[in-house]
């Protein structure tokens, strides 16, 4: 061992040694003067940050300065002021500050949020971690908060962009009220998958707006609200960044009576501002979309996306991406071995390329009922096409998938007891709507295309409905 290494190990030793009976609050006392001396770089030593939170995870907060500590790495690992002032700290940026006030013994006593512009307000979200002393979902949800408010631009457009999301936000929670009335002339309840923008949740100081849209059915009549919200696809509305710049809503123009165009939807004309950035609806998940849809999008919104910014792929591959065959299990319908099949020269070409989208700009309230209704349709045809991918891979019954449409697909099958092949072609003109025609087998008999199509609406599962075909074309004897 030569002579450095003997010191170094040396001076390890004595500051082992000196340190080894000192408290836990002295420790922390330690690493934070260390971290207040000034850097070059302005920011913050990463080997210290990494000591104060293993010290946190192996040790429960007790006293306020280990509590500020705590707060402290927190607001600095996602990019956050800090000061304090008494026994309140604050965590500020931009455009919104948190406020927590702590108890005499370390404990959180409230945690408030408050906007650009706005009042601070409890945030029940943010407190429960911290009371619990769960630094690790806290540190999960500051980080969710601070990117709601993650907009683009300098301070001054950040402060619009800001004001303008919350005009668009106003609205938005106007036209969700509103009735959905279906081509009968009847009103449409105003859930996920009817409403004219489907279930709100309107967003608080530490939560953004959410539309929850589609939701696939089950069959289940009476599902909890929760596990609706749970298991439905959402979006939240938010602000992102733009290649060029974009005519955005800058005032809340949502007055009644409304002016509506002939497919119902509402038709607003707020003033608007020129800005290097675009509303968004960022979808979760993300959706697999043909271009076809997005078309329809861009249609809407008048957003060129450039093709650069999209990757082209066959869309069965999308869908089966996470899905259970994919995985090598088992769809968990009580169904024989069924094989589904996607030839791959059936979806060769740019009328079935799809590509997986988690974000859709536009530019005013009035385009979101109309791209809402658009990925409805969307994700009305992944359910259906994804009830196959997700069945288990075996040859006694052969069904081949092949597009007819961007709206309709066809499900050629052998049907029992014969050597002939038969058709379903399903069809999917919107959200709503669905049909099935039978080609080759039984056709003269209308009722089991309504038998068909009515399994298909309640379950959106082709395995369930072929199923049943299956059972209706059997001879009573084989049954």
């Amino acid at each position: 061992m030569n002579q450095a290494s003997e010191m170094m190990n040396s001076i390890l030793s004595h500051l082992h040694s000196k340190y080894a009976a000192k408290t836990w609050n002295e420790t922390f006392q330690l690493v934070r003067r260390c971290m207040d001396k000034p850097r070059d770089d302005g920011k913050p030593c990463q080997p210290l940050l990494r000591a104060l939170e293993r010290l946190q995870e192996v040790f429960t907060a007790s006293s306020v300065n280990v509590t500020r500590s705590y707060l402290e790495v927190a607001a600095e690992q996602r990019g956050l002021g800090f000061h304090v002032t008494e026994a309140t700290c604050y965590l500020t940026a931009d455009l919104f500050y948190l406020e927590v006030t702590l108890l005499p013994c370390g404990g959180v006593e409230d945690i408030k949020v408050a906007p650009h512009g706005g009042d601070p307000v409890s945030c029940d979200s943010l407190l429960q971690p911290l009371r619990s002393k769960n630094f690790a979902d806290f540190s999960t949800k500051l980080r969710d908060l601070v990117s709601q408010y993650d907009i683009p631009g300098d301070n001054d457009t950040k402060f619009k962009l800001f004001t303008a999301l919350q005009h668009l936000w106003k609205d938005l929670r106007a036209m969700s009220h509103l009735p959905r009335v279906g081509k009968d002339g009847k009103q449409k309840m105003d859930s996920i998958n009817d409403g004219l923008l489907g279930c709100l949740v309107a967003e608080k100081a530490d939560y953004p707006l959410t539309i929850h849209f589609y939701l696939v059915p089950s069959g289940e009549e009476n599902r909890a609200h929760g596990a609706h919200l749970a298991d439905s696809q959402s979006a939240r509305v938010t602000v992102g960044a733009s290649h060029v710049t974009q005519k955005l809503q800058m005032a809340s123009v949502f007055q009644l009576p409304l002016q509506l165009d002939l497919q119902g939807f509402p038709m607003l004309d707020p003033p608007n501002e020129e800005f290097p950035a675009c509303f968004v609806l960022r979808l979760q998940p993300s959706i697999p979309v043909m271009k076809s849809f997005l078309d329809k999008i861009h249609h809407i919104t008048e957003v060129v996306v450039t093709a650069t910014d999209l990757q082209w792929g066959s869309f069965p591959k999308l869908l089966l991406k996470g899905s259970k065959s994919e995985r090598g299990g088992f769809s968990a319908l009580a169904l024989p071995p069924q094989t589904f099949v996607f030839p791959e020269e059936a979806w060769k070409g740019p009328s079935h390329a799809g590509t997986l989208t988690d974000a859709v700009p536009f530019r005013q309230a009035a385009h979101v009922p109309r791209i809402v209704e658009v990925l409805r349709h969307q994700c009305a045809i992944n359910a259906l096409l994804k009830s196959c991918a997700d069945q288990a891979a075996d040859q006694q019954q052969l069904f081949e998938v092949r597009p007819e449409s961007d709206t309709s697909f066809s499900v050629t099958f052998q049907p029992p007891n014969t050597d002939s092949l038969a058709v379903l072609l399903v069809s999917v003109p919107n959200s709503h709507q669905l049909t099935c025609q039978l080609y080759g087998v039984g056709t003269d008999d209308s009722s089991l295309e309504e038998h068909v199509s009515g399994i298909i609406e309640r379950c959106m599962s082709i395995p369930l409905a072929v199923q049943a075909l299956y059972r209706k074309l059997k001879p009573p004897a084989d049954l």
